[in-house]
């Protein structure tokens, strides 16, 4: 008769095996450099300073080294640190969360680069289990800098644990590792042109718990929105930050809406000197109409933006938003969303969702599912 340590012995080297197996086949694959049918060669990509709104103390500079190499790995051209730096120093640029009009000029004139990569990291949590939540975008160069490609990922290392625990992860550097190989690998097919339209299913309990949706939007046509901070009511250090990312990524999801880059629409509310006092005024939102030239502006308040360490938690996020329309002024959106990790969730937490992030993720995609209907 086996044992049970024996058992779990066998499974235990079955597991690993697989997982050195997997890894090195994915090693192959991104050692594998190719020229990318959509970029072209000369297809140049800064990667700016990550972004930290975690609020907590992050090893932001081994991140985004690793960013780097995976980007070289899929044979993407990226600007040499040292250029990079010069360009930064010269310019005087420090906010990296976002490119304006005028620094996209000067990277497409002064050192031809065609892109760049915009990283913010949301969470970071390297106790166990592991945490960790990012959010990157591709913004071209030039005379009008556009939004090329831009995706996000929340993962926590026991969200999948298995039978016996074997598919949890608790190595913070190898959960690391899985997040950006996931962006890596979205980024690389959305530049190669072979990236396949994702499902935008969304869980019925992420839905608004109230919402209300103007007739002025009923029909088919384009938006341009802009996505303005939210106001930050949460104890969540740059919860409106976060909450605006999602808003960006989420709508970019579906036809109809085009989405200014977050960059443009900080250096308007820079040069109209808007200061936020409980949300966007009608007045604030004609001069951002009339200086971004938008149909849309989407603002909000966050109320609520909660994540947790160690196994016992649960995440909660409680927000508001609204859409103001260009021609009639009027709200033509508004919802009220709240949810907790273990909401529906009912047996040894299958279901249940581990990261704010995931959670935001299902709410505001709910909301642009919503919208454009």
């Amino acid at each position: 008769m086996i044992s049970l340590t024996s058992f779990l012995n066998k499974k235990t080297i079955i597991f690993f095996a697989g997982l050195l197996l997997l890894f090195g086949c994915a090693t192959g694959k991104e050692a594998t450099k190719e020229n990318l049918p959509g970029m072209g060669e000369q297809f140049l990509i800064a990667v700016l300073p990550m972004e930290n709104l975690s609020g907590t103390a992050v090893p932001l500079r081994e991140i985004r080294g690793a960013l780097i190499e995976g980007l070289k790995a899929r044979g993407i051209h990226v600007l040499q640190d040292d250029t990079l730096e010069k360009f930064m120093a010269k310019h005087r640029i420090r906010y990296t969360g976002g490119i304006d009009k005028i620094t996209a000029r000067e990277f497409k004139d002064e050192i031809n680069c065609q892109g760049v990569l915009i990283t913010s990291l949301e969470l970071y949590n390297d106790t166990n289990p592991p945490k960790i939540a990012l959010t990157s975008r591709l913004v071209s160069t030039g005379d009008n800098p556009v939004i090329l490609w831009i995706d996000g990922i929340g993962l926590a290392g026991d969200e999948s644990p298995g039978i016996l625990g074997l598919g949890l992860i608790e190595d913070p550097k190898m959960l690391q590792r899985k997040a950006l190989n996931y962006l890596l690998d979205s980024l690389r097919e959305s530049l190669s042109g072979q990236k396949e339209s994702k499902g935008l299913e969304v869980k019925r309990k992420f839905r608004p718990k109230i919402s209300y949706r103007s007739p002025l939007m009923e029909g088919k046509r384009e938006y341009t929105v802009a996505v303005v901070p939210f106001f930050n009511k949460s104890d969540r250090k740059y919860g409106a930050e976060i909450m605006s990312l999602h808003f960006v990524r989420h709508l970019k999801e579906f036809e109809g809406f085009d989405v200014i880059e977050p960059g443009l629409v900080r250096q308007q509310f820079l040069t109209l000197r808007i200061i936020m006092d409980q949300g966007v005024s009608l007045a604030d939102a004609q001069a951002i109409f009339s200086m971004l030239n938008v149909d849309l502006v989407v603002t909000g308040q966050v109320l609520d933006y909660q994540d947790y360490q160690g196994s016992f938690g649960k995440p909660k996020v409680d927000f508001t938003a609204e859409v103001i329309e260009r021609k009639s002024r009027e709200v033509v959106w508004s919802s009220t969303s709240y949810n907790q990790g273990d909401d529906g969730v009912f047996f040894f937490d299958w279901g249940k969702v581990n990261t704010a992030y995931g959670m935001a993720h299902q709410m505001v995609r709910s909301i642009g599912k919503l919208m454009a209907k």
